[in-house]
């Protein structure tokens, strides 16, 4: 049903091929357009952007005092001020709480 189809990349003008394989692919999916960067851009465009990988890069965490127990933790936001900060342990007892 699918042929092999090539096709230019939009970031290099190289031409790559976009297998039978990866069009049934793409229709298993539900994608409706062709891909438009070569595998090697895709890579590239993907390790510029993150990639999804957050073990890559460590967090920034915030030094606070929890506004719960009054002691000292780290948060990955930075607190505005205008609402409460807790711990790990106060967090889930103010959840649990709620719920």
């Amino acid at each position: 049903m699918y042929q092999d189809e090539t096709l230019t990349c939009r970031d290099c003008g190289n031409e790559f091929v976009f297998s039978a394989s990866e069009q049934a692919f793409f229709a298993e999916k539900g994608f409706m357009n062709k891909p438009s960067r070569c595998a090697a851009c895709r890579a590239a465009r993907r390790a510029q952007q993150g990639g999804g990988n957050t073990a890559s890069a460590p967090r920034q965490m915030y030094d606070v005092i929890c506004d719960g127990c009054g002691k000292n933790t780290q948060v990955p936001f930075q607190p505005r001020g205008d609402r409460p900060v807790y711990c790990r342990e106060c967090f889930d007892a103010q959840r649990a709480a709620r719920f």
